[in-house]
């Protein structure tokens, strides 16, 4: 987080300060409504609302640091997420098939083209495309969490050398899918 003091911040949020509350949502926002958006492009603000309302009703009982901070709302958000496409199954048994396509198409939001995400969020949507739903998570959870492997094999109820694992996969396929000519220096080894 950007924050100078989170402890303070998160004091004075829990007290209801409103700057602290700003600041927290302000450190967090961006990253989670891009979370939100590969899976679910046009409901990511109304969950992103859904999860901040879930974590100001919980802050009181919260206690960690940044990290935990961090984990708590990523954590909160992807159950929203869970259960939003939940409904979104039972309502596809329930409707024909081109109404849930219909509703699942992401529109043109002429203000985030202004705000400048638009290249974030089409390379969130064609990741979205090329790779399975876990293992967009472990990206998105890796890249825009902030979180460790074992962060995020917490989050999602696998182990650590499993994220990894999937996080490889997911990245050789995006190499394979978008592979790159303009790469003059020696590969250099990543470690995962």
């Amino acid at each position: 987080m950007a924050l100078d003091d989170f402890d303070a911040a998160l004091q004075a949020a829990r007290s209801g300060a409103e700057w602290a509350i700003v600041a927290l949502y302000r450190d967090l926002q961006p990253h989670l409504l891009a979370y939100l958006r590969s899976r679910c492009p046009d409901e990511s603000e109304d969950l992103a609302q859904e999860t901040w309302i879930d974590v100001s009703r919980g802050l009181g009982r919260f206690d960690g640091d940044e990290v935990d901070f961090r984990r708590f709302v990523f954590t909160v958000a992807r159950r929203r997420m869970i259960d939003h496409l939940r409904v979104l199954r039972r309502d596809k048994a329930k409707r024909g098939l081109h109404e849930v396509v219909g509703t699942a198409v992401p529109g043109g939001d002429v203000e985030e083209i202004a705000v400048g995400h638009l290249a974030a969020d089409e390379a969130v949507a064609m990741m979205a495309a090329l790779l399975p739903p876990d293992q967009v998570d472990v990206i998105l959870l890796r890249v825009l969490g902030g979180f460790t492997s074992s962060e995020v094999a917490n989050l999602i109820g696998k182990r650590a050398n499993a994220v990894r694992t999937m996080q490889a996969r997911a990245l050789a396929r995006l190499a394979e899918a978008f592979p790159s000519e303009e790469i003059t220096e020696p590969r250099q080894e990543v470690t995962l």
